[in-house]
């Protein structure tokens, strides 16, 4: 399982080839974290294979280091340990693609339900938060609109790490980023290269923000479940697949009179 910490929080720059270059302090985490980046945004191609030798010539790093995170990575379930050859990317099939999005769908319909059935709410926010979150959806809103995968695969983890503090539960939080981890790694590898990108990338977190910011607590909730339907959606339309009944969207209790009725459109 992840420690939660996004690559935001890693000092990777970029090296004179294109490729990110790695800095001497947190050797393994640093290579954890620009190895992950690349899987997420679809630049290691799945059943990739490589070693360790291989990973340390790239980052003009030591063996060790590397070692360690390839296998940190491999036992977060984003790499394949194949003895005697190295290391490989894994291939997500459908069927994983959609227990993915089903263990995030019922995580966050479980926070809810359990918000809805007592005196709890989503962890107040204050004006720093608030601001800082925005921040982050405004990026990913422009990066997902302009089709911009690179940018959108770090902008949207680091929005969704800084709501998944919300729900007050550090494991809950390391849990679904884990899981969009995984989720990115699947979708990469069909989104990139598209010339219609913006088309299957969500793109109303601003409108999230707002729903948290009024303080709607079934307006969220029934956002939060739309998007993994509508994931579910995009990527079936993507893959060719049927999408599976009830996966994304368990029943969501009614919203208080006045809310607005979210939509699953963009």
């Amino acid at each position: 399982m992840p420690s939660g910490t996004t690559t935001s929080d890693r000092s990777i720059s970029a090296a004179p080839s294109g490729r990110p270059a790695v800095q001497r302090s947190s050797l393994r985490e640093q290579v954890a974290a620009a190895l992950r980046d690349e899987l997420m945004a679809g630049r290691l191609a799945a059943g990739r294979h490589f070693t360790v030798k291989e990973v340390a010539e790239l980052y003009g790093v030591s063996a060790t280091p590397v070692r360690e995170a390839l296998v940190d990575l491999a036992a977060q379930g984003m790499l394949v340990v194949e003895p005697g050859r190295g290391f490989a990317v894994p291939r997500f099939t459908w069927d994983d693609f959609v227990d993915i999005v089903e263990a995030r769908s019922l995580v966050i319909d479980g926070i809810f339900r359990r918000l809805a059935g007592s005196t709890g709410r989503l962890a107040a926010l204050d004006a720093g938060a608030v601001a800082s979150l925005r921040r982050r959806a405004d990026a990913a809103v422009r990066a997902a609109r302009a089709g911009r995968l690179d940018v959108l695969v770090g902008c949207d983890r680091r929005f969704w790490a800084e709501l998944g503090a919300f729900a007050g539960n550090r494991r809950i939080g390391d849990y679904l980023d884990w899981l969009r981890v995984q989720y990115w790694i699947f979708a990469a590898s069909y989104l990139r290269g598209r010339d219609d990108l913006a088309s299957f990338c969500w793109s109303r977190h601003l409108e999230l923000v707002a729903l948290i910011e009024a303080g709607d607590q079934p307006g969220v909730h029934a956002m939060l479940l739309a998007y993994n339907q509508e994931s579910l959606e995009q990527m079936a339309a993507l893959c060719g697949r049927p999408v599976p009944e009830g996966a994304a969207s368990p029943q969501v209790p009614a919203q208080r009179e006045g809310a607005s009725e979210p939509t699953t459109t963009q």
